[in-house]
């Protein structure tokens, strides 16, 4: 079954739950339920939609994150695109690539790591940028937003019940 998206009580979205959590925070008056799928659940006694979207009841104050240096993560940041060809391609053809290479003392770190797809990374070796003629299309940061969507799913295949809370995260995606 599907996934339902979490908002804050001011619209920003959080995170994925599963729907039957979603459920459990409704019951729990945690939650108030925005969107719907075509999905009716039923139970002895109840008869209801699936929640797609829920917005959180209460205010509740965010904690600093860290965003996990994850290969998937580093894909999203760079928008599953080589920083140095500047093709965008599925993960399957992506791999990452320091920029200072490792063997001159570069480190696996936010600032240090790109996505490059394999032809480009070969190319460039253990080599620095400009002994290749290679420019970065953006400086490598680390990121400091949360990215609400799995690993596996790209923004762009959300689905289209969240895509209006989903403006403000993925840009007019329509």
């Amino acid at each position: 079954m599907e996934n339902t998206l979490l908002l804050s009580a001011s619209y920003e979205p959080l995170r994925i739950l599963p729907w039957q959590k979603a459920i459990t925070l409704y019951f729990l008056g945690k939650v108030d339920v925005l969107e719907c799928y075509d999905v009716v659940l039923h139970s002895p006694t109840l008869t209801m939609n699936l929640p797609a979207v829920v917005k959180l009841n209460r205010y509740v104050r965010p904690f600093p994150r860290r965003i996990k240096f994850s290969r998937q993560n580093l894909y999203y940041r760079d928008n599953y695109t080589c920083q140095y060809c500047r093709k965008n391609l599925p993960t399957s053809q992506l791999t990452y690539d320091h920029v200072v290479p490792r063997s001159k003392g570069g480190k696996t770190t936010w600032t240090n790591v790109v996505t490059a797809c394999v032809r480009c990374n070969l190319k460039k070796g253990s080599k620095l940028l400009h002994q290749v003629n290679f420019k970065l299309e953006k400086e490598p940061t680390e990121p400091h937003w949360l990215p609400v969507f799995s690993s596996s799913m790209r923004p762009e295949a959300a689905p289209s019940l969240w895509r209006t809370y989903l403006i403000p995260v993925l840009g007019n995606a329509d």
